[in-house]
């Protein structure tokens, strides 16, 4: 918890980027009937029925401090596609950074195998080696300024029926377009200080050496 509370205090540097990830799946629900629209002194009506269209996966980009994100959407969440999108994150949006700061949860496939499954070992080891990985504690994913991004996303865009994949692709690029015009970067607020004092519960007592 530590490490990424301070990987937050560091100022902006462009040659070293600080980049949160997350991910998260989307049901996708196409209708059986079409919709009724608003009409005066009505709301628009859904029938209760729907169809099962199996399910999207987000990968979501954060770098806080410029007031950047990006998602990409995939038909699945399998390490070759872990290792995809990060292979865009160094190559597409920070191809000059000496390395990337990035915070990211401990899903099993968060790891140099998901790389080295996808690609030759001399790609494999050049992406990795432009990564600083932060991994969430357990039960720490609220550490993770991408996942309140993601909170924001399914609030703002994915709250509905959504049908295919198709669909989620083009109304998240518009959610990304729109979020990322504002261009505001996050305050965190809350510091290492903060939790040995808040969260003081959670630190080990420290014991005395023995025969002191």
């Amino acid at each position: 918890m530590e490490d990424i509370l301070d990987a937050y205090t560091r100022p902006l540097d462009p040659t070293h980027p600080l980049v949160c990830f997350d991910e998260t799946s989307k049901q996708l629900v196409g209708e059986v009937r079409t919709p009724l629209p608003v009409i005066p002194g009505h709301p628009a009506c859904y029938d209760t029925e729907y169809e099962r269209h199996g399910t999207a996966n987000l990968f979501l980009f954060t770098a806080p401090l410029l007031g950047w994100r990006e998602v990409k959407v995939t038909a699945q969440r399998t390490r070759t596609d872990f290792a995809h999108a990060m292979r865009d994150l160094v190559d597409i949006h920070f191809p000059t950074a000496e390395r990337i700061v990035l915070v990211l949860d401990n899903l099993n496939t968060h790891d140099p195998a998901s790389l080295y499954q996808a690609f030759e070992p001399a790609e494999a080891k050049r992406i990795w080696d432009k990564l600083e990985l932060h991994p969430t504690p357990k039960h720490g994913s609220w550490l993770n300024i991408a996942e309140i991004e993601l909170s924001v996303l399914g609030r703002q865009c994915l709250d509905r029926r959504i049908p295919d994949k198709t669909t989620v692709t083009t109304e998240v690029a518009a959610w990304v377009s729109d979020r990322n015009a504002d261009g505001a970067a996050v305050e965190w607020r809350f510091t290492t200080n903060d939790a040995r004092i808040k969260l003081k519960h959670l630190y080990p007592v420290p014991q005395p050496a023995k025969g002191s």
